[in-house]
């Protein structure tokens, strides 16, 4: 885990800060840092809505360093100056960090069940998603006191995969992911919990608990004409409500609305919190690689780093949303990382060199695994006349981080930003895998995956 100070800024009203995956974040950061510090930065004048700023290049310096179990959640309490972080493991690492340049672990928290997937802090509380042993089944909500004294805990759907308050701490909502068993003989239901936690930790019980269920999309229930053909519904057998996954979740800043991304199924769902139910589930649509902006990486046997446009689209899949408001309106930001469906008895995931394409729209020499050979793309998407050969092409992701406005239109995306800075500020790490210099082993499957979102003000 990494800590940084910040040494030169972008002096503005506010500044969206879009964290890429817990593998490039430490990569770029670093980068940056050592280039602003071996040449003054550039001064610009932009005008942004009729207000002007400074821009400057924004640096960062390593500060500190945690070496744990890992990272993948973490949540920030300012008045003990403590994160707690969890894994997806049996513990959740409370750290203290009033000294960035030397942080250290405070306390352990064991959580047994089936691992600690997320925590979030409002407040003095602390509350932890937890799977159940059982992935396929209920998973749990504990709840903790800031020195990590356990409350009190409450039951919620499959695999519970996020949480996060609402703005106003009354309450605490839950993305549950509702994942298949490895053979996709057991398929729980996707869904959203919603905790009333107004009355604090001590009273919550199972009846503050409201489950949301997308039961009603399914084919033949009362709303399965309001489900979009194009929010991808492809599990073996699976209901609607099975086949959705929710992900994560971003807030309104009046707590009355929620945003859940269903990841594989590359869609976006609105929860209304003033009455607990599904207001509505939105398709993401497809980003076209051949355009220009919007180019990719697509092979790791091409020795080098090669960003062109390519005929594939991407599938946006967001990971992470986070709501911010501008004059009045909410913009969502995703991190666009991606997912493909792979189990024993069921995957989408091939390469291109092993489908049938149609040769009235691609050339022979698109299958080279320099070219598009080596990538992998869903078999689900591509076919529409279902004669075995494909006339079009979809990969897991978007490989950028996007703006999208309230009803899930798509206002920003930032195209091939993130491949090119990478290859401009850290050539030698370009589509890593993983802590170690892997170059370009990622660029056959989803790139740099942008993963976790976040915004700020400076």
């Amino acid at each position: 885990m990494l800590f940084f100070k910040r040494v030169k800024f972008l002096k503005a009203t506010s500044l969206l800060l879009v964290l890429l995956s817990f593998m490039l974040l430490p990569i770029l950061l670093l980068s940056s840092y050592a280039t602003s510090a071996a040449a003054q930065p550039q001064q610009e004048t932009v005008t942004n809505s009729g207000t002007a700023y400074q821009e400057t290049s924004i640096g960062l310096e390593l500060r500190g360093v945690y070496t744990g179990t890992g990272s993948e959640i973490g949540a920030y309490h300012p008045g003990s100056k403590q994160l707690f972080n969890v894994t997806g493991g049996p513990a959740m690492e409370v750290l203290n960090i009033s000294n960035p340049i030397s942080p250290t672990l405070a306390y352990t928290v064991s959580i047994g069940a089936g691992g600690a997937n997320s925590v979030a802090v409002y407040g003095d509380m602390v509350a932890v998603a937890v799977a159940n042993a059982d992935k396929q089944a209920d998973g749990f909500v504990y709840f903790y006191e800031i020195s990590g004294t356990f409350i009190t805990s409450v039951t919620v759907g499959a695999l519970p995969d996020m949480i996060t308050f609402t703005p106003d701490g009354s309450k605490a909502v839950v993305a549950n992911e509702g994942e298949p068993n490895a053979d996709y003989t057991v398929d729980p239901e996707g869904s959203v919990s919603v905790i009333d936690v107004s009355g604090g930790m001590a009273a919550i019980t199972q009846a503050d608990v409201t489950p949301i269920s997308f039961a009603d999309f399914n084919v033949g229930g009362p709303r399965a004409g309001e489900l979009p053909a194009a929010v991808r519904i492809f599990g073996p057998g699976a209901t609607v409500a099975q086949d959705l996954e929710p992900e994560y979740i971003a807030v309104s800043s009046d707590s009355s609305t929620a945003w859940v991304t269903l990841q594989e199924n590359n869609a976006l769902a609105t929860i209304d919190l003033d009455t607990n139910s599904v207001t509505a589930i939105t398709a993401l649509g497809f980003k076209d690689y051949s355009l220009l902006g919007n180019q990719l990486d697509a092979s790791d046997h091409d020795d080098g780093i090669n960003i062109d446009n390519w005929p594939v689209y991407g599938i946006y899949q967001p990971d992470a949303i986070a709501a911010y408001e501008v004059d009045g309106m909410t913009y969502l930001l995703t991190a666009n990382e991606g997912d493909a469906r792979d189990y024993d008895t069921f995957s989408e995931e091939v390469r291109v060199a092993d489908l049938t394409l149609d040769t009235a729209v691609f050339t022979d020499t698109l299958i080279l695994e320099e070219n598009l050979g080596r990538l992998r793309v869903t078999n689900t998407l591509g076919d529409a006349d279902m004669n075995g050969e494909y006339e079009a092409l979809y990969a897991f992701g978007a490989r950028s981080f996007s703006i999208w406005d309230a009803a899930g239109n798509l206002v920003f995306d930032s195209g091939d930003q993130v491949a090119h800075l990478t290859a401009a500020f850290s050539a030698a790490t370009f589509n890593s895998q993983g802590a170690a210099d892997s170059f370009d082993s990622r660029s056959d499957d989803k790139g740099a995956e942008p993963e976790g979102v976040t915004k700020g003000v400076v």
